[in-house]
Formats: C-alpha cells, sequence, structure tokens
C-alpha cells in the first residue's frame, strides 16, 4: 500500500514525467503469443480471436510462426462458430506448418481435428473422416487414438459402413488401457451400436447401446447428452426387433415426449426431403435425425443416426432437417433437452409442385421486376430463421445505398415479409412498405397484388381467414384499382370463393360464376378454367353430378390439370384416438402425414413423414388421417382430388 500511495504522490506533482513513466514497453512476439495463448485456454474467444489478428502481421515474415498463429486462430474461430473462416484459416497454416517436426504435433492435431469438425458438422462426412485419419495418424496417447477413430468410425457408417466395421476393430487394443473414461468408452459403444443399426444387426446394435448405457451409469433419472444418445440407440435397435415395451422403456428414459413445462412444437418451415434425387430415396425408407436449434430459431446441428436402406441414405434426411425453422417464440417455450439433442423420424415427401394464386402473381411482380434491371430472386433457399438476419443487413446496406423508397428495395422486402419466423405484425408492415413502393412506382395491378394481400394481414392478425379475410377481399375486388383490373379482380374473386366455402356455398358459386362469365377475361383463361373446376366440385358434393359433367366439360382440362388448377380440398372432420401404449408411458407427440385425397374426399396413401418421437406416434398418425373426411371433388375418371396432401396431428395428454 504504500508504494501505491508514494506513486500516487509523484504522480501529482510531476503528471506529465509520471505519465511517461509508466507507459507499458509493448509486448514481445512471444509475450503476446502467450498472453493469447491465456485467453483462449480460458475460453475467452473473442478476445483471443483479436489478440491472434493483432500479432498476425508482426509475424508475417516468418513462415513457421505465422502457421502457429493461424492454427490457433482457426480454432478460435471454430469456437466463435464462424466455420468458414475456421477452415481458411487452418488450411493455409497447414499447408505451411513442417509435417516432421515434433513440436508441432499438437498443432497439428488440432488443425486436422478442426477441418474434421467442421466437414462433419456441415455432412460432408468423406471429408471429415479424411481428417480425422490425418489426426490419427498423428495420435500417440489413448484418447488421441480413440478420439480420432471416433469420428473415423461415426462418418464412414453414412457412406463406406465397410471400411467403418474395419476402423472400429482398431479401437479394441486402445479401450484396454486403464486410463481411458468410461465416457470415452460408452461414447465408442454408441457409435458401434449406431453402425450396427445402419447394417440392420438389430441384436448386436441393442447389445452395444445397453453397454454404453451401462458404462454411463444404467436407466437412472440423471439425463446428459451421452445418455440421451446410448438410450436413444437402444430403444431403436429394441423397437427394430419387435420389442416394443423395451424400446418405450428407454425411450422414456432419454426424457423424449414428456415435456414437464413449455412445448415442443413442430418447425413453422419443416420439409422432409423429395423422394428420388441423387440417394434415390423411395417411400418406403425411413431414418431418424438428430438435431439441436440454435437461439435464432435456426437448426444449428443435424446428423443422421439410422437409416432403414443403410447409412447413405441417411444423409439427405439430415440436410433437409439443416433447413427447418422454429419462431423465437417457439424457441423461448422449448425445453433445454429439445434445444440441444432432439430426434425425429423422417420419410421422403412424394408431394408434387402444384402452383397457386400467389404464385402466379410473384411471378407477374418478377416479370415486372425484370423488366426494369431489377432480377433478384423474390425466393430464397434454406432455412429462414439462418437467413434472416443477412436478410435484415441486405435491406439496411439497400436502405443506405438507395435510399428508403427505392425501387430496388422490392425484392428484398418480398423476401423479408414472407420469412416465416417473423411476426405477422412485422411481416405485414415489410409488405406494406413494398406495395406503397410498387405504387409509387406505378407498377401494375396485378405486379402489386401480393404485396397488398401480404399487407393487409395486419388488419386481419388475429383472425387470418373466414368472414373478416372476407369482407377485406371484397372491398378490394370492388373498389380502386383492382377492381378495374380484369386479372387482378378474378383472382380476389377466386379467393373470396375459397375463403366463403366452408360459411356460404351459395356466394362461393356466385363469385365463380362471375370469374368463368367475365367477358373482360378471354374464353381459355386459366381464372376462368380454375373457377368452373371449383364450381364442378362444389355441385358434386350437392350431389348434382350430371351439372358438375356439363361445367367441367367446359373446362376442356385432363384429370391431371384439373388437380392441379383446383383449390386445396377442405377439411370436413377427423377423428383417431391417443395410442395406449404411449398413454401408459407418458408420451407426448405429433406427426406430419401425407396423403392424397380422392374425389369422394376419403384419404388414401396415408404415410407419416415426420414422426417425434420417433416411432412413437407414427401408425396413430396415418390410422388418424385415415378417418379424415375433405370436400369432394369432381375429377372426369373418379381419380385423385388432390395429390400430396400434407396435415399435422398432435398427440397431447389432458390433464
Amino acid at each position: 500500500m504504500r508504494g501505491l500511495l508514494l506513486g500516487a504522490a509523484v504522480l501529482a506533482m510531476v503528471p506529465m514525467l509520471a505519465l511517461a513513466d509508466t507507459t507499458a514497453p509493448p509486448l514481445t512476439i512471444q509475450q503476446a503469443f502467450d498472453a493469447a495463448t491465456v485467453l483462449q485456454d480460458s475460453g475467452k474467444y473473442v478476445d483471443a480471436l483479436a489478440a491472434w489478428e493483432k500479432l498476425e502481421p508482426r509475424v508475417a515474415n516468418k513462415p513457421r510462426s505465422l502457421a502457429i498463429v493461424r492454427l490457433r486462430k482457426g480454432l478460435a474461430l471454430y469456437r466463435l462458430d464462424r466455420r468458414d473462416e475456421a477452415v481458411i484459416a487452418t488450411r493455409a497454416a497447414l499447408e505451411v506448418l513442417p509435417a516432421t517436426e515434433p513440436a508441432l504435433r499438437d498443432d497439428r492435431i488440432q488443425g486436422y481435428n478442426v477441418l474434421a469438425k467442421v466437414a462433419e458438422a456441415s455432412l460432408d462426412y468423406a471429408t471429415a473422416a479424411d481428417n480425422y485419419r490425418r489426426a490419427e495418424a498423428l495420435a500417440i496417447t489413448p484418447i488421441e487414438h480413440l478420439g480420432a477413430l471416433r469420428g473415423i468410425v461415426e462418418t464412414e457408417t453414412f457412406f463406406d459402413s465397410d471400411a467403418a466395421v474395419a476402423d472400429l476393430a482398431r479401437v479394441q487394443p486402445w479401450l484396454a488401457d486403464k486410463s481411458v473414461e468410461n465416457v470415452s468408452r460408452a461414447a465408442l459403444k454408441r457409435v458401434e451400436s449406431q453402425l450396427l443399426l445402419n447394417r440392420g444387426d438389430f441384436a448386436g446394435a441393442r447389445t452395444a447401446a445397453g453397454e454404453a448405457v451401462k458404462l454411463l451409469g444404467g436407466l437412472t433419472s440423471r439425463t446428459d447428452l451421452n445418455d440421451v444418445a446410448a438410450r436413444s440407440n437402444y430403444a431403436i435397435a429394441a423397437m427394430m426387433l419387435g420389442d416394443r415395451d423395451d424400446a418405450r422403456k428407454y425411450m422414456a428414459y432419454t426424457g423424449a415426449g414428456r415435456v414437464q413445462s413449455g412445448s415442443f412444437d413442430p418447425a413453422v418451415q419443416m420439409t422432409p426431403p423429395d423422394c428420388g434425387g441423387d440417394s434415390d430415396l423411395g417411400p418406403d425408407d425411413t431414418a431418424v435425425v438428430e438435431f439441436s436449434i440454435a437461439d435464432d430459431g435456426a437448426v444449428s446441428y443435424a446428423a443422421p443416426v439410422y437409416s432403414s436402406r443403410g447409412g447413405k441414405v441417411a444423409l439427405p434426411f439430415a440436410r433437409a432437417v439443416r433447413n427447418w425453422s422454429w419462431t423465437p417464440e417457439q424457441v423461448k417455450a422449448l425445453p433445454a433437452f429439445f434445444r440441444y439433442r432432439a430426434r425425429v423420424e423422417l420419410r421422403c415427401s412424394t408431394e408434387f409442385p402444384k402452383p397457386s394464386l400467389l404464385d402466379y402473381l410473384d411471378k407477374r411482380l418478377s416479370k415486372w421486376l425484370d423488366e426494369r434491371g431489377i432480377d433478384t430472386p423474390l425466393k430464397r433457399d434454406g432455412a429462414d430463421a439462418a437467413l434472416l438476419a443477412d436478410e435484415r443487413r441486405e435491406l439496411a446496406d439497400l436502405e443506405k445505398a438507395k435510399g428508403a423508397d427505392a425501387l430496388a428495395l422490392v425484392p428484398i422486402l418480398h423476401v423479408l415479409s414472407r420469412n416465416s419466423v417473423l411476426q405477422i405484425e412485422e411481416a405485414a408492415r415489410l409488405a406494406q412498405r413494398e406495395a406503397a413502393i410498387l405504387t409509387a412506382n406505378k407498377a401494375p395491378a396485378m405486379a402489386r397484388l401480393s404485396a397488398d394481400l401480404k399487407g393487409w394481414q395486419s388488419k386481419n392478425s388475429d383472425s387470418w381467414g373466414g368472414r373478416r379475410y372476407f369482407r377485406m377481399l371484397e372491398a378490394a375486388a370492388s373498389n380502386g384499382p383492382y377492381a378495374e383490373d380484369p386479372e387482378a379482380r378474378a383472382v380476389l374473386r377466386l379467393m373470396m370463393s375459397d375463403a366463403s366455402r366452408g360459411f356460404d356455398k351459395e356466394r362461393s358459386l356466385v363469385l365463380l360464376d362471375q370469374v368463368a362469365t367475365d367477358a373482360a377475361l378471354p374464353a381459355e383463361d386459366g381464372f376462368k378454367v380454375g373457377a368452373l373446376i371449383r364450381k364442378a366440385s362444389i355441385l358434386t358434393q350437392r350431389g348434382d353430378l350430371a351439372a358438375a359433367k356439363a361445367v367441367y366439360a367446359q373446362t376442356g382440362t385432363t384429370a391431371e390439370q384439373c388437380s392441379l388448377i383446383d383449390s386445396a380440398p377442405r377439411l370436413v372432420g377427423v377423428g383417431g384416438t391417443f395410442p395406449d401404449e404411449a398413454k401408459m408411458w407418458g408420451f407426448e407427440g405429433w406427426v406430419s402425414v401425407q396423403f392424397d385425397v380422392g374425389a369422394d374426399g376419403r384419404t388414401i396413401n396415408q404415410r407419416a413423414v415426420v414422426s417425434y418421437p420417433p416411432f412413437i406416434f407414427t401408425k396413430a398418425g396415418d390410422d388418424t388421417l385415415k378417418t379424415a373426411r375433405y370436400e369432394k371433388a369432381f375429377r372426369p375418371d373418379g381419380g385423385i382430388g388432390c395429390g400430396g396432401v400434407t396435415q399435422r396431428v398432435r398427440f397431447t395428454m389432458r390433464n
């Protein structure tokens, strides 16, 4: 304390001299390296990254030192989830770092592990396995060997399971070392169970998963992510062996299907992969995928667990899950378990594209923008939750560069307002801005209508649909620019007809007649055809088949064209029961069921495409939709009324 006081007194008497004397000399390169290492080892990755980046130019003329700094920087970037940058820094370092220098062995292992983990997270399993092999070639200790072998076997399971079997055999000598902890032993047993599941050896998979469960302490109420994975693998194997009671017992001990507080809702953006494709997915293929949900509602991690037709088939299912999104409100309600390690059962989708009225409007807007040199797409691929931040930045950048009312803002406003994780009020405000810009630039009615339809939602955010929606459309179709444009008027009347089918079929028919007889539209106009097909279906529902046939004859369409142009079927009623087995274990869950609707309104070809928890409610979801009845539709051959319909079914325990 005395020294501190003396220093303060000197500073008071000679402030300029004291300031010069206490200025710290710059750190040497070694001191700066050591300081950055301390930050990184303490988990302060933001500060560590800044320190490495500050050090880079100081060692730019020393290739070996620069490579070491970049390796450490790559690890910091990886920990901050800046994966692409981590790969660039790490690859650049490994290309320069001497391969034969023993002192750099740990750094090289770390670098290959970073590359492997990034590739594994990206579902590039071949690249991941290659980098794990490079890390294993440098390994000395049992834990280094086992860590690399875990990655090799787990990734090879899904592209070369024969190689995975051979590599798994190399695990045993390292497991003989008594220093290997049970958690590491359990991880290898879990990987073994996963490999055997995908090779169809369900008995062996159950045995391996059971050993993993024992190594982790057995079936206790304590559950961490390691327990969840091992118990779930056991449950899948038992289910495949037909031992449903054993499967449900282990599933119950994962915590899946048992929400104590909050809720685990289906994603707002949740589409399975299409059947076919490069992997030749078939309707009977089944997969289980594990995933985690980030704070923004995007899937931060997705990995295949099991596929009914071998590991390769599982990867497209995991890639599809990476494009799912939950809203911020849903994320807040998610218990931690469902945020960090949930599993779903999946099948591919047989749904085929069916153009809607809104799709047609978007094409008209896109064409009008293209004619003015603005060709930004109005739709984007990927997870809405993951895209949202970049879309907001893009809008801000365009506003700064072009102005808040520039026509160039229309595409990004269009994309943003249709992002599925936005609240309806914000989406409506963005669409209203889009509509105002289009109006100011004298866009034609058909190019503006899509934006207005979205913007009007704010007026009906609590009841988007039904009578209030009908009245809003009616006002637009009766007055103003849309009433004066034949195509826009037809679109609004078709939408009004679809909206009123549930509460006023007579009015619905009148609106269809107005479209079909509108002299301002060409005789073979697609909107007129759509109106006639809808009218034929309503007449069929009334039992007037002769009139339906007469109306349909005016369309000149085939049965296939008819199903594409007609409106979506309206659900009339559905039954279904809660499965007794699930009730006994206290499971809750949900299923997305895909099916076709016959012209008679009955459902056929029911098949669950997304089920949570896996295998628990799949059959019950299918059975529920077998009881569903939709409005009848007129088809000249009496065939499919609508193909590839998807309906979600929730199974909830009532208190």
